[in-house]
């Protein structure tokens, strides 16, 4: 059976990362019980189908809404070395580097994967971003969407991601957005 699953990894040129392909095994998985062709869930409701195998995998994942379930990634630090911004991921893998953002509606209609998209590239904590959205939303092929916009930024050159960065010599990460 086909995957009904859609990726792409960026940039183009690298081959995608054993923690890229692991993720992209967690959602083949657990299609079915989240699937927009026979369920309307949010991305509440997509992490919570997927959160635990998420863990397994070392994430730290979004319980909730509060203050404790929401996981700070750091992007300032201020006096004395005190995070003064942090923005919240769905998902982090900090020894990876990794962010896990689940747009399960308005990730393309209120353009949330940009969001999603500047606030990895703002965070010194991040060298890999994975954006779930949906393959279609509303008659809307979200899916190529998404992928149209970030492969716009990568070709196009007027713009560097540091996500997007194929080699960093000398650090031992690639840099990309899967």
């Amino acid at each position: 059976m086909a995957s009904k699953i859609r990726w792409q990894r960026f940039p183009k040129s690298g081959p995608t990362s054993l923690l890229g392909q692991r993720i992209v095994q967690i959602f083949e998985a657990n299609h079915a019980q989240f699937s927009s062709e026979t369920h309307n869930l949010n991305s509440d409701g997509v992490l919570g189908i997927i959160g635990s195998k998420l863990r397994e995998l070392g994430f730290q994942v979004e319980t909730g809404k509060s203050k404790d379930g929401k996981i700070p990634v750091p992007v300032l630090y201020g006096q004395n070395g005190q995070i003064e911004k942090a923005f919240f991921a769905d998902s982090f893998h900090p020894q990876e580097k990794y962010m896990l953002e689940v747009e399960a509606g308005r990730g393309v209609v209120n353009y949330q994967f940009l969001k999603d998209l500047f606030q990895a590239c703002a965070s010194e904590s991040v060298d890999n971003l994975a954006i779930a959205v949906r393959n279609k939303y509303k008659g809307s092929d979200d899916f190529g969407k998404v992928c149209m916009f970030i492969e716009t930024l990568f070709v196009g050159r007027r713009l560097v991601l540091p996500l997007l960065r194929a080699h960093r010599p000398a650090a031992g990460h690639n840099r990309r957005a899967a």
